[in-house]
């Protein structure tokens, strides 16, 4: 085959030769030119011979030394340093020791020099143990940038041979190559190879006594969805820690808002906050405080019932403007003189401040997204006095944040450990778990606010108080002269029960005589208005407050 192979290569030189001398007369040059110019085509990039001399150590190392003869210029040639092994692993060629005539970069030899070249390395984890052999393979020849001509191998090793095969061509190819034999000893192998296309490899196998060498694959898990979140015991043991873990919380979760549920439960009852004909809210505690006790949140609905209740009880008027059909309603706010400002609460004095800032009326209109800092200052006096009357120990926003914050750092480090686990192991599924422990503390955090033993005493007050606004029956124990400034008052804790409708029609159908009235003590409507239209006008007027608040920064969120 070889003599062929030649044969060839010299007809086809020669044709060439023929050819150039043919094209050299019609352009009027002489032969020898022609010549020259056949000469330098035969001298194209390629690797004359590769001769490679293998050497198995004990130690399942690999030594190799590798002897390259090339036209034009150095070529470069490709290790393979990576297999894949089995479903999760690749198998890892390292090549370490390198000299001689080239450089290594990245698993790229690139030889130097003119026409020869020999270097020299070291690989390990060629070797593979298997049940009663040891099997050596290494791609000993290929990946070349140029073709190459001819390519001989030499193996010897620690213990005679079991067996040999070789393969050329692509990687993973099956067909075998040119030669391969034993020398009379059985502890050395020839390989060839004749004509190795560019970028091809000749694969050398060489079989080998179990225990011939202590060398091992070296292997190198593979990234892959299906493998990275694998169940087993771990794992599986991992999540149902977790499960444990959540019912646990929810038990906590359960015994904190528990224990207020069974004094709400003891404690509750419909109340009747009426002593000696006037107004007696339950514990005493203000429309705002009530609504911040309820949901363990400074919102919007806390603020608009406190506004009302500031009106009602007389340190400020509400002047309905006139309008036209389709004009946008607006209030005016009146800052009523002599009003004892200073027996306000501290959340109250802050919405009070934040309403005027100075003024003496101002238009409701006008405070959307004006007064969004000072608002903040009326959530933080509202948390305050909750913490102040003993229903909480805490303030709630404060321990929401926490819980929340610790959450979302938890479910952070889940993102990052999930990652982290299916990249270089199977056991994603314990950073899947940190994810969900995470997102389930972010989110139990909102109802992580416990109310103290007094707190849930003071909410089964409210609760019954609530139930009696919304069912009770409006007797004859209220006297007549009393009922505008009575059900007046009870008008800022509908605002907080959701309930304004019932109590604003209650507010219009009467008056200190019986008559119906142009306006209320505290509330004013423009010309051609009578109380008739309050229940429109006070729901219309909750729904523009708290939709005004809404807009500022300091509540955009709730």
């Amino acid at each position: 085959m070889a003599g062929s192979f030649f044969h060839r290569t010299a007809h086809r030189a020669a044709g060439s030769l023929v050819a150039a001398a043919v094209l050299a007369l019609a352009a009027g040059l002489s032969p020898a030119f022609a010549g020259t110019a056949g000469a330098a085509s035969a001298w194209a990039d390629t690797v004359k011979s590769d001769v490679v001399e293998l050497e198995l150590r004990q130690d399942g190392v690999l030594h190799v030394k590798e002897t390259v003869e090339f036209t034009g210029a150095p070529p470069k040639r490709t290790l393979v340093d990576r297999t894949r092994y089995d479903d999760g692993n690749d198998r890892l060629y390292q090549v370490t020791g390198f000299k001689g005539d080239g450089t290594l970069s990245g698993g790229s030899i690139t030889l130097k020099g003119s026409g020869t070249a020999t270097i020299e390395y070291d690989v390990k984890g060629a070797v593979t143990p298997l049940a009663d052999i040891q099997e050596l393979r290494w791609y000993a020849v290929g990946g070349w940038s140029v073709p190459v001509e001819q390519a001989t191998v030499k193996v010897t090793g620690p213990a005679q041979m079991q067996n040999l095969s070789c393969f050329a061509g692509v990687l993973a190819s099956a067909v075998a190559c040119t030669a391969a034999s034993f020398d009379h000893t059985g502890t050395s192998a020839e390989f060839e190879q004749q004509g190795l296309g560019a970028g091809e490899v000749l694969t050398v196998v060489v079989g080998y006594p179990a225990g011939a060498t202590t060398g091992a694959p070296v292997l190198e898990r593979r990234f892959e969805l299906s493998n990275a979140f694998t169940l087993n015991a771990v794992t599986g043991g991992a999540l149902a820690g977790l499960l444990i873990l959540l019912l646990g919380g929810l038990g906590l979760l359960y015994w904190t808002r528990g224990r207020d549920a069974r004094v709400v439960g003891h404690e509750s009852g419909s109340l009747r906050p009426i002593e000696n004909g006037h107004f007696a809210p339950p514990d005493g505690v203000r429309p705002g405080q009530i609504g911040t006790l309820m949901d363990e949140q400074a919102d919007v609905i806390d603020v608009t019932a406190t506004i009302v209740d500031l009106a009602v009880r007389g340190y400020i008027r509400i002047d309905e403007r006139p309008r036209q059909t389709y004009d946008t309603p607006d209030w005016t706010l009146v800052r009523l003189p002599g009003a004892p400002v200073g027996s306000l609460l501290p959340y109250e004095r802050a919405l009070y401040e934040a309403v005027f800032h100075g003024r003496d009326a101002v238009l409701l209109s006008e405070l959307k997204g004006s007064f969004g800092a000072e608002l903040g200052k009326v959530r933080a006096a509202l948390y305050r006095d909750v913490v102040t009357q003993g229903w909480f120990a805490r303030r709630p926003d404060t321990v929401r944040t926490r819980w929340t914050t610790l959450g979302v750092a938890l479910t952070f480090a889940g993102v990052l450990a999930t990652v982290a686990l299916a990249w270089f192991t199977t056991y994603g599924l314990l950073g899947l778990a940190l994810i969900i422990a995470g997102a389930a503390l972010a989110v139990g955090g909102q109802y992580m606010p416990a109310k103290t033993a007094k707190g849930a005493a003071a909410l089964a007050h409210t609760l019954g108080f609530r139930e009696y606004l919304s069912s009770a029956d409006l007797g004859a124990d209220v006297p007549v002269a009393q009922r505008v400034e009575l059900f007046s008052r009870y008008l800022p804790y509908a605002v907080i029960f959701d309930c304004v409708d019932r109590w604003a029609r209650v507010v219009s159908s009467v008056t200190g005589n019986g008559q119906q009235a142009d306006h209320l003590y505290w509330y004013h409507g423009p010309a051609e208005w009578d109380l008739s239209k309050f229940a429109d006008s006070m729901r219309t007027f909750t729904m523009t407050t708290s939709g005004a608040i809404s807009t500022t920064r300091q509540f955009r969120s709730l």
